[in-house]
C-alpha cells in the first residue's frame, strides 16, 4: 500500500447512525471524521430501543451521516478507496440499512465492499489512537455484549468467558427503568451513583463463588427491583437519596463482578502472553469512570499495560468500523454484493455459544 487510502466506515447495529472516514498509508492512519447521530429522543418514551423505529431512523439518516463525514474529512466521495460497514451482529433491520447503503456506494463508485463484525470493531478500537501489542486480553463490555477475548491478531480472537444472560449495558438500562431514571441507563446510573452510598444496599454478586470468567447480571437486576420495592413498602415513595443509593449499590455490584472476573481472565491470558501482558477494555460500559478505574487497577496489580480507547470510541461509532475495515483491506479480504446482514456473528467461531439472550440476540 503506497498511495493513501480512504476508508468510509458505516455503523448502524443498534440506535446510533454513524459514518466516519479513515485515511491510511503504509505505516500510519488517522480518523479524519467521525459522525454519530443518536436516537435517544425517538426511543425515550418506550424505555429502550424499538428495533422498527431504529431501522427507519437509520434509513432516513445514513445518507446525511455519510455526507457530513465526507465534508468534515474534506474529501470528495470519489476519493474513497473502500467502504466498510457493520454486517452484524445487531438489530437486523438497522444492520440491513447500513449494509444496503454501503453496497450502493461500493457499486456506484466501483470500490471494494468490506463487511465488518461489530464485535471486531470494538475489540480493535484501542488500536485507533494507540498501540495494543498482540496478543492482548480484551474485555468487550457494552449494551448488548460482554466477553473476555484474547486478541491474537486483528482477525483471530479466542473467547474465554462472557455473560450467560444480560450484558452489563442492558442491565444498566433495566436498572434505570426500575429506578425511574432516564435512558440511556448507563450514564444516568453513573450520575446518580455519584451522590449515593455504594454500601447502602447489599446486592448480590452472581457467580463470584464460581471459578472461571463467565458472568451473570440478570439476578442482580432482580435483586435491585426487590430492594426498590422494599423501600416503597416502607416509605411509600422513592426519595432522591434512595434513588442515588440504589444506583450506587447497583454500580458497585457490576464493578465488583467485572473486576473479579477480570482477575480470573488474567490467569487464562497469561498462559498465552506471560512477558508483556496488556489488558484492553472497550464498549459503551467502558466509558463508566468507576468501572474503568477499577479495571485499570486490575491491570496495574497484574503488572500489565492498561489500554482503553478514547471515550468517543467506546460507544458505537463508525471510526472503529473503518479501522477494522482497514485491517481487512490490507489483506484484500473483500466481500461480494451477496453479503448478508447477520443478527448473530461470534468472533470466535470455534467456542460454543454462550447461553442466554440480550437485546442484540444470543450472546456470541
Amino acid at each position: 500500500m503506497t498511495d493513501p487510502v480512504y476508508i468510509l466506515g458505516i455503523e448502524s447495529s443498534c440506535d446510533d447512525t454513524a459514518a466516519a472516514v479513515l485515511r491510511a498509508d503504509a505505516d500510519s492512519h488517522a480518523v479524519l471524521s467521525s459522525v454519530v447521530i443518536g436516537q435517544t429522543e425517538l426511543h425515550k418514551a418506550f424505555g429502550g430501543v424499538v428495533p422498527e423505529i431504529a431501522a427507519r431512523a437509520h434509513a432516513e439518516k445514513l445518507d446525511l451521516a455519510v455526507e457530513q463525514a465526507l465534508e468534515e474529512a474534506n474529501i470528495q466521495i470519489t476519493d474513497l478507496t473502500a467502504v466498510a460497514a457493520t454486517a452484524g451482529p445487531g438489530l437486523v433491520g438497522g444492520v440491513v440499512s447500513g449494509l444496503m447503503c454501503a453496497k450502493g456506494l461500493a457499486a456506484a463508485l466501483n470500490i471494494p465492499l468490506i463487511g465488518v463484525n461489530h464485535l471486531a470493531g470494538h475489540a480493535l478500537s484501542p488500536q485507533i489512537e494507540g498501540q495494543s501489542p498482540f496478543p492482548y486480553l480484551m474485555l468487550l463490555v457494552s449494551g448488548g455484549h460482554c466477553q473476555f477475548l484474547i486478541a491474537k491478531s486483528d482477525d483471530k480472537f479466542i473467547r474465554i468467558g462472557g455473560t450467560i444472560d444480560d450484558a452489563p449495558g442492558e442491565a444498566f438500562d433495566k436498572a434505570a427503568r426500575i429506578l425511574g431514571l432516564p435512558q440511556p441507563g448507563g450514564p444516568a446510573i453513573e450520575e446518580a451513583a455519584k451522590q449515593g452510598d455504594p454500601k447502602c444496599f447489599d446486592l448480590p454478586r452472581p457467580l463470584l463463588n464460581r471459578d472461571g470468567c463467565d458472568m451473570s447480571f440478570s439476578g442482580l437486576k432482580t435483586a435491585l427491583l426487590r430492594a426498590r420495592d422494599a423501600v416503597l413498602n416502607d416509605q411509600n415513595e422513592i426519595a432522591r437519596q434512595d434513588q442515588c443509593d440504589l444506583a450506587a449499590s447497583f454500580q458497585a455490584a457490576v464493578t465488583d463482578i467485572l473486576k473479579v472476573k477480570s482477575q480470573w481472565a488474567f490467569q487464562r491470558y497469561l498462559e498465552f502472553e506471560p512477558k508483556h501482558p496488556c489488558f484492553a477494555v472497550a464498549g459503551g460500559v467502558a466509558a463508566n469512570q468507576t468501572i474503568r478505574g477499577d479495571l485499570k487497577q486490575v491491570a496495574q496489580d497484574a503488572g500489565a499495560q492498561f489500554v482503553a480507547p478514547p471515550m468517543k470510541y467506546c460507544t458505537d461509532n463508525a471510526a472503529m468500523i473503518a479501522y477494522a475495515g482497514l485491517t481487512k483491506f490490507k489483506r484484500s479480504d473483500f466481500d461480494g454484493f451477496d453479503l448478508s446482514a447477520r443478527p448473530r456473528w461470534p468472533l470466535d467461531s470455534e467456542s460454543p455459544s454462550m447461553l442466554g439472550s440480550g437485546k442484540k440476540g444470543a450472546k456470541a
